[in-house]
């Protein structure tokens, strides 16, 4: 129920983002259909069709560039998939597949794969092979570590691993320069202390984790815009949390809060600061609001 759940009302930053144009390049949803056509096949759409299996005809159309099979009853990354050397975008979310096979490598121009809603453990440490990859959504799977091999793919701008059961971060996590939207929410962190968040992160989301303390270097990311530590453990805000200086949204929703410091004041940009479920006094609430009229605060 939990996976149906994140499915349908997860709000995505991504979200399909894959920018194909249907005159240029029509997307084929049969293989009936795409052995008919005269042109060249560089889209094939297999989504929610009941698949067991891959069809073999798919390795006829080297072209392909995009390829879905989101929504299918596939158990595993059949070989025939790798077969597509020019692939950019993968999407197998929703099915039941158990593992990525060491094939993964040979996807070397893979831009976006989707692998959310399957029955994942782990992840191959030949997806730090696909050097091409920006973005990555292996949200509610099983994964109970942070994939390692994520760490060593440079040009990632997005990931997400929402609705796992990962407790722990590793430290460098700013190898990953180039990211830009990180959700970890739904999993069973509590410790960051130690961890480096990129620079260029924008939208970080660790709702309904057990975090109780915020670690310096996400509230010292300059172009963060959007922040959700909703549904923590979280006691206190340090004062530097005044170096989010274009932070636009912050969700304090459902933690333990009853100060907020004074600093806060200063984030000039921010409009939305969310702060119910917390055991602050109405007093306190007062005051904010009028040190901060730019900000709708939700208490």
């Amino acid at each position: 129920m939990k996976k149906i759940q994140l499915f349908l009302f997860v709000l995505s930053f991504h979200a399909f983002n894959a920018q194909i144009d249907p005159i240029k390049f029509p997307t084929y949803t049969s293989v009936e259909d795409a052995k008919k056509a005269k042109e060249k096949i560089f889209s094939l759409s297999f989504r929610e069709k009941g698949l067991f299996n891959v069809p073999p005809e798919i390795t006829n159309f080297q072209e392909v560039f995009f390829l879905n099979f989101m929504g299918n009853n596939l158990e595993k990354m059949d070989e025939k998939i790798f077969s597509l050397k020019k692939l950019e975008y993968l999407y197998l979310n929703k099915n039941g597949i158990k593992y990525i096979p060491d094939n993964i490598a040979e996807l070397t121009q893979l831009k976006e794969f989707f692998m959310n809603l399957n029955a994942l453990t782990e992840v191959n440490p030949n997806l730090s092979k696909l050097q091409n990859l920006e973005v990555i959504h292996l949200d509610a799977n099983n994964l109970s570590v942070f994939p390692e091999a994520l760490i060593e793919i440079k040009n990632l701008k997005e990931i997400n691993l929402q609705g796992n059961q990962i407790s722990f971060i590793p430290e460098n996590l700013d190898k990953i320069k180039e990211l830009k939207y990180l959700n970890l929410s739904m999993n069973q962190i509590n410790d960051l202390e130690n961890v480096n968040f990129p620079k260029k992160l924008k939208y970080v989301e660790l709702q309904e984790n057990t975090i109780i303390n915020l670690p310096k270097s996400l509230l010292k990311l300059k172009k963060l815009e959007f922040l959700n530590l909703s549904n923590n453990n979280i006691e206190s805000l340090p004062s530097y949390i005044r170096q989010l200086e274009n932070v636009e949204s912050i969700n304090l929703a459902n933690n333990k809060l009853s100060l907020i410091p004074a600093e806060i004041s200063s984030l000039k940009n921010l409009k939305t600061l969310i702060l119910t479920g917390n055991p602050i006094d109405k007093k306190s609430i007062e005051n904010l609001k009028s040190s901060m009229p730019q900000t709708q605060i939700y208490f």
